[in-house]
């Protein structure tokens, strides 16, 4: 119903007040991933993980210990005790207790994750905006350099810069972080072409602002969405390559627990003790899971078309 006004301030006040003010577009996308089971589920799981490793690292900031056995304590007497009320579940070959070990290889997982994200994305961009918005043989060689790497699978180049780096968890958050570049910079360089030709881009052009603003003021912002949803979907890919390096000896090493160590690790004991495969493996899916729904539940809500009315 359309407000009428008179002369009298005081009147156009009163019906100015029954005119719908527009909806904030922040509180819509939130509604729809509320309402994405799925999305909240893996929210509330990645939730739970990211609050058990902030609690373990800070606990070991302060020299204190939370977990309830000491997660690189080896005790040989107590080796292959299968779950119990005293060890959830069990322990490994040296007689560390596998829940404690699965607990403080949270932080190592989200931590690799994160970063390894955080350097793709951050490189990914910078190569994608250059090449989208330079154009001609700036985006030729980028792009070409770009195809090159994703020719190899990533898990392949992943191991080939381990072997030039060498092992060791600041190496595989590089290894992780260089082989994900291509992703992001071939997203960023495709939504910024499909954007760079509106308007508002000819005109911060013509008002005389430099490329490097123009990117990141008016362009970045309105392909912002696509790369945190890929930036989503990126971490359970990064925790991935983790276990799967992890598990081929050349992430982290021992005594640090890592989920994929600890299965590369307990290969050998898959007849006789299957609980030190089974805990880590469960761990590492459902983190990935977590991230995967969180991601879908993202691209959903914000997709205009896929938002709730």
């Amino acid at each position: 119903m359309e407000p009428t006004y008179s002369s009298n301030p005081d009147e156009n006040l009163q019906a100015a007040e029954y005119v719908e003010k527009p909806e904030s577009q922040l509180k819509v996308m939130w509604e729809t991933l509320r309402l994405n089971k799925a999305a909240v589920a893996g929210l509330f799981i990645i939730g739970i993980l990211a609050l058990i490793a902030l609690t373990v690292w800070l606990s070991e900031l302060m020299g204190k210990q939370i977990l309830p056995y000491d997660p690189n304590y080896a005790d040989m007497t107590k080796s292959f005790i299968k779950p119990n009320a005293q060890h959830w579940f069990g322990t490994d070959q040296l007689g560390r207790d596998m829940f404690s070990r699965i607990l403080d290889g949270t932080k190592i997982s989200l931590f690799v994750g994160v970063t390894a994200v955080a350097i793709s994305l951050t490189i990914g961009v910078i190569f994608g905006a250059i090449a989208a918005y330079r154009g001609g043989k700036t985006d030729t060689v980028i792009m070409r350099l770009m195809d090159m790497m994703l020719a190899i699978p990533s898990i392949l180049l992943a191991i080939a810069f381990m072997a030039a780096l060498g092992k060791g968890l600041d190496k595989a958050i590089i290894a992780i972080g260089l082989v994900s570049i291509p992703e992001y910079a071939r997203i960023v360089r495709g939504s910024i072409l499909s954007v760079k030709e509106n308007d508002y881009v000819h005109a911060a052009k013509i008002m005389g602002n430099k490329t490097r603003r123009i990117i990141y003021k008016h362009i970045l912002p309105n392909v912002i969405s696509v790369i945190v949803v890929r930036a989503t979907l990126g971490i359970s890919s990064a925790v991935l390559d983790t276990a799967a390096l992890g598990f081929l000896g050349l992430g982290v090493q021992p005594p640090f627990a890592e989920w994929g160590d600890m299965l590369g690790r307990a290969r050998g004991f898959i007849f006789s003790a299957p609980y030190t495969l089974i805990f880590p493996g469960i761990a590492i899916t459902i983190t990935v899971l977590a991230f995967n729904l969180l991601g879908d539940g993202l691209r959903d809500a914000l997709d205009p078309k896929s938002r709730i009315k």
